[in-house]
């Protein structure tokens, strides 16, 4: 309700009619049918619009339906290797990348060291730099390799992919990582390969397990 004695007033088309009192306004607003709507509370004196409310609503709740509808939603789902992952098992875990890839989400590649394999942090950087290469048809880099604690990690982000309805959207902005400063923060994961396809399918964030010793 407006209590002030009097407001600027903006009519339905646009138009200032200039201050008058509030029972003007809100008289001049009922001959239209229409609603008197503080729009600028903290202005001296305070500016009203004359609007139908009830349509001015609908179509701010249609605008946001629709921009909400349109929403891709970006999920970064995590694919484990070894340093000395067997081919067979490179080719399996990288099939995983590339379709997270071409559905439009982000793969986080984890290399995982065990006992003094960490001391030989060029064979995880090597397997990094192979999923990267086949990978360069739909993915940019966005995060290089960063070691957090035992593991490498690289986040790989689509430069473009069709949705399950088979529109093609573009990834608005794919950010290239020039540094290894950027954090990433995420759950450790266990590996349990009888789990692996619920996972992918039901989790924000799907991880393909490690199926090496």
């Amino acid at each position: 309700m407006i209590r002030v004695k009097e407001v600027s007033v903006i009519d339905d088309d646009g138009e200032h009619l200039g201050t008058i009192p509030t029972e003007e306004a809100l008289s001049i607003a009922e001959d239209r049918g229409m609603d008197l709507v503080e729009v600028a509370a903290n202005s001296n004196p305070p500016v009203c619009r004359i609007m139908d409310y009830g349509k001015h609503k609908y179509k701010a709740s249609k605008k946001a339906h629709e921009a909400k509808k349109n929403q891709k939603i970006v999920h970064v789902k995590e694919v484990k290797f070894r340093p000395n992952t067997d081919q067979h098992d490179f080719d399996f875990k990288l099939k995983h990348v590339q379709r997270f890839l071409e559905n439009g989400d982000k793969a986080k590649v984890v290399i995982f060291f065990k006992g003094r394999e960490i001391v030989h942090r060029e064979f995880g950087q090597k397997v990094l730099e192979r999923v990267a290469e086949q990978t360069e048809d739909i993915a940019v880099i966005e995060q290089t390799a960063k070691q957090e604690g035992r593991t490498l990690v690289m986040i790989l982000a689509p430069k473009s992919f069709k949705s399950k309805k088979g529109s093609s959207t573009k990834n608005p902005k794919p950010a290239v990582a020039a540094d290894d400063k950027a954090e990433v923060k995420t759950e450790e994961k266990t590996d349990a390969p009888e789990t692996q396809k619920a996972s992918e399918e039901s989790s924000t964030e799907a991880v393909v397990p490690n199926n090496e010793s």
